[in-house]
């Protein structure tokens, strides 16, 4: 069944500030997705997808990609390193998403190595030549994610190619491809992206809690905010609360078929700053569905028949 997604400008258009999930590798799929959208999430990214695997196996297509009426807007993220191969792939999910995103800025030495993720951050041409690519052949609007570089007139050159030829919005992630993530975000270098474009701006790097968001945005003016680890510990904290309740996340993640590990390294980010430091050693060690249910009734109440 073809379920139409939001276009994700009509989501900038319509809030003056955007909250976002970023893709997370095993992370931001379907269940974690859902769950989020009911905190004040605008928009949610899939986890990245290989374009030129995606278009070539039904198998990836099947495992890599899953989308429902409730998962909206949602935008889907690939990695790719030219046009037809992008275009290829998001041909093949225009139709479920409300936006296309190409990642730029994947630091990993693997992705470097295949030309994709940050490697493209000295490629600016043939980001251009997706972009393009990607505008001719869909209406789906296209976006690009970042990362600054060492040297901001590099930055500046790079938006105003992409701006150029069609790119529908942006994140920048405020850090270079080889600064850490416990390194403090460039907020001068977002803010020149912001001031550089005209297209929605998002900023990503650091969003902990609502007020990091809001030191991002009085620092740098930028249309929304993205988070990634921040969501991970606290899926609701865009909505204001100091913890999420687990049994939202355990019965969508049941609901649909959440494997293991994916289950309780969930479960564990979410009890990082809870559990004291006994139980949380003891949780680490749970090997089984039904024994992380288990726990999670005799230690924090929850009644899981009432969930399902």
């Amino acid at each position: 069944m073809l379920h139409k997604k939001k276009n994700v400008l009509e989501v900038f258009a319509e809030n003056e500030r955007v909250n976002i999930c970023a893709p997370m590798v095993r992370y931001s799929k379907l269940p974690f997705r859902e769950l989020v959208l009911k905190y004040n999430v605008n928009i949610s990214y899939t986890p990245m997808i290989i374009a030129d695997v995606f278009k070539n196996s039904e198998f990836a297509r099947e495992s890599d990609f899953s989308t429902n009426a409730n998962d909206n807007p949602v935008v889907v993220q690939f990695a790719a390193n030219n046009g037809p191969d992008l275009a290829a792939a998001a041909e093949l999910v225009a139709p479920y998403v409300g936006g296309i995103d190409i990642n730029c800025g994947c630091p990993q030495k693997w992705a470097v190595q295949e030309r994709i993720g940050a490697h493209l951050m000295s490629d600016p041409e043939a980001v251009r030549d997706m972009i393009r690519t990607v505008k001719a052949r869909m209406d789906t609007p296209c976006s690009i994610k970042i990362r600054v570089h060492q040297d901001l007139k590099e930055t500046y050159e790079f938006v105003k190619r992409a701006e150029a030829v069609g790119v529908d919005f942006l994140t920048v992630h405020g850090r270079t491809r080889k600064q850490k993530s416990t390194e403090p975000v460039n907020f001068e270098g977002v803010k020149l992206v912001k001031e550089s474009v005209s297209v929605p701006v998002v900023a990503n790097g650091s969003i902990f809690s609502l007020a990091d968001a809001e030191e991002m945005y009085e620092k740098t003016g930028v249309d929304g905010v993205m988070s990634a680890r921040g969501l991970l510990k606290n899926p609701a904290f865009f909505a204001g609360h100091d913890y999420t309740p687990c049994g939202n996340y355990v019965k969508l993640a049941l609901g649909y078929g959440t494997n293991l590990h994916i289950f309780h390294h969930h479960l564990m980010y979410m009890f990082e700053d809870i559990m004291c430091n006994a139980e949380r050693k003891t949780f680490n060690t749970l090997s089984s569905i039904p024994a992380i249910i288990d726990h999670l009734e005799t230690h924090w109440g929850l009644d899981v028949s009432k969930l399902i």
